[in-house]
């Protein structure tokens, strides 16, 4: 059988976030700047590689989900193997039958980590991808991002919303509402792609020195939801009133509204969540050079539209000045 290559993206959040946690709606689209890349081949015994430059090894498909059993997840390894196992279960549950061979995996990735722009779950998508062209099995965007989501929240213990993982599916910009209803009978939100010519003027800045866990920044806050905190409620409504505005303004290419908008999602966010000085210094020279700013996820990275030429070349001298890149994102629409 021939090598097996996949690729999986970077996601920004544009809209919305962090209701998507919370049976909200969000705008959301992957970029191919930068990019995980997984190989994958048939082998005798199972073969993990990863770039820490450890190898695992598994004689069978069942002495590995025996492994997890008796270890759990350990190491550069643990997306890898959550990807794998949750793709075998899915199999089990579904009672899809696949055929007892095994393979070496490994991936390389160039996504900047911790800075809100889902490393991890593409790391996860790509794994998955090529499980399913090696053994033949179809998985649809929907369930597939349910899948990803699984792999981090049931077997890792990591706090996520299905976001980043509709994105990087659908490999798609796409419009996602999770309402609870909705996700309690069939399982999905339900998600409406679209053009991606509608998002233009687009740019990302993000700094490495601003890297923090995601579950830092969603524990308490998803506590403090649960526990029914008005301010958090209030706000978490918003930002799904908010989504449902930008995507209308966004069809009929009303980009002033727009630039509100996103200034809004931050604005009410961080009325509700702690923001870091450095994260915050990001949004402040981005709206002193009359940009639009908002984290693309729980922050490192910002993302924002501009209106002219000249705004993005005062964006790029100012962010320069922080230690801060920035980049328009090449978004795609496969």
């Amino acid at each position: 059988m021939p090598t097996i290559v996949t690729k999986s993206y970077p996601r920004a959040a544009l809209i919305g976030n962090p209701s998507d946690g919370y049976h909200g709606k969000t705008i959301a689209f992957v970029f191919s700047n930068f990019s995980v890349k997984v190989v994958l081949e048939q082998n005798t015994f199972i073969k993990i590689n990863i770039p820490e430059n450890e190898q695992l090894n598994h004689e069978s498909l069942d002495s590995f989900i025996g492994h997890i059993g008796r270890f759990g997840y350990y190491g550069g390894e643990r997306l890898v193997k959550s990807a794998i196992k949750v793709f075998l279960d899915h199999c089990k549950e579904n009672d899809i039958r696949i055929e007892e061979k095994l393979f070496s995996i490994s991936y390389e990735t160039n996504i900047p980590r911790s800075l809100g722009l889902g490393g991890s779950s593409a790391i996860i998508t790509a794994i998955i991808r090529a499980l399913m062209i090696f053994y033949d099995v179809n998985i649809p965007n929907a369930s597939l991002a349910n899948l990803i989501l699984d792999a981090e929240t049931k077997e890792l213990g990591i706090t996520a919303g299905l976001q980043d993982r509709v994105a990087q599916a659908y490999a798609h910009p796409v419009y996602m509402d999770f309402n609870k209803e909705h996700l309690t009978q069939f399982g999905i939100g339900k998600y409406e792609t679209f053009n991606s010519d509608l998002l233009s003027h687009l740019y990302i800045a993000y700094k490495v020195s601003n890297s923090e866990s995601s579950e830092v920044v969603h524990n308490d806050l998803r506590m403090r939801y649960d526990n029914g905190e008005e301010d958090v409620v209030r706000v978490i409504e918003r930002l799904g009133e908010i989504s449902d505005e930008f995507y209308e303004l966004l069809k009929n290419r009303n980009l002033d509204d727009i630039n509100d908008l996103i200034n809004e999602n931050f604005d009410i966010r961080r009325s509700i969540m702690d923001i870091s000085k450095s994260n915050q210094k990001m949004i402040d020279v981005a709206r002193s050079c009359e940009v639009s700013a908002k984290f693309t996820g729980s922050g490192g990275a910002i993302i924002g539209m501009y209106k002219s030429d000249s705004e993005l070349i005062n964006l790029r001298s100012e962010m320069m000045k922080i230690g801060a890149e920035v980049f328009l994102p090449e978004v795609v629409s496969s």
